[in-house]
């Protein structure tokens, strides 16, 4: 959902600033602007002495526009962390019974769990995700189902042998999961 509005929010922005950029560089290498637009010709400025000075006597106007400038300070700092944070874990720290432990790739304990949920009976597809910290991983994994499937049956499968086998094979006391289940969409086929 992040990574939707991340590059719907980009792209809007990004539109923005490109019409307007290019609407005053245009109009600063003298082509002629509409009655309507901001500015007339290439002399003319963004903003006259009056409407700088305009709101200035008010009592509510430098509060209003500090305000606003804050919130924009705060939301562009939240998409920041948004878009640098990462969102896999990378290492996971395997207990090797003798003290010292040893880290396991994130990627190969997803690729291991997809692929044996994806050969589970009545599985289409599988996707999983490890999220949490090194010492108490969680995972995420999608599971698209047969429609001949039941979903407990799946599940229950899926519980007892993949997850459980990763969860003994990397040493974890638990590996909490949230497990989200959709059914393939075929394509109808034409009978002939």
């Amino acid at each position: 959902m992040l990574r939707i509005v991340n590059r719907v929010l980009l792209g809007v922005v990004g539109l923005v600033l490109v019409v307007l950029g290019g609407s005053v560089l245009a109009i600063g290498l003298g082509v002629s602007a509409p009655s309507w637009w901001i500015h007339d010709s290439r002399h003319d400025v963004l903003l006259s002495d009056a409407e700088r000075t305009r709101w200035r006597e008010s009592d509510w106007w430098w509060p209003t526009v500090l305000a606003v400038l804050a919130v924009l300070v705060l939301l562009a700092l939240w998409w920041l962390t948004a878009v640098l944070r990462r969102r896999r874990l990378t290492q996971v720290l395997v207990d090797t019974g003798d003290g010292a432990g040893a880290l396991l790739r994130g990627r190969a304990l997803e690729g291991v769990l997809a692929g044996q949920a994806g050969e589970l009976e009545g599985v289409a597809r599988a996707h999983t995700h490890l999220t949490g910290r090194p010492t108490a991983p969680e995972a995420r994994v999608r599971l698209q189902l047969e429609p001949h499937v039941d979903p407990g049956t799946a599940l229950h499968d899926f519980t007892e042998g993949a997850l459980t086998r990763a969860r003994n094979s990397a040493g974890l006391a638990s590996l909490p999961t949230e497990v989200r289940l959709s059914g393939v969409k075929h394509r109808p086929e034409r009978v002939g």
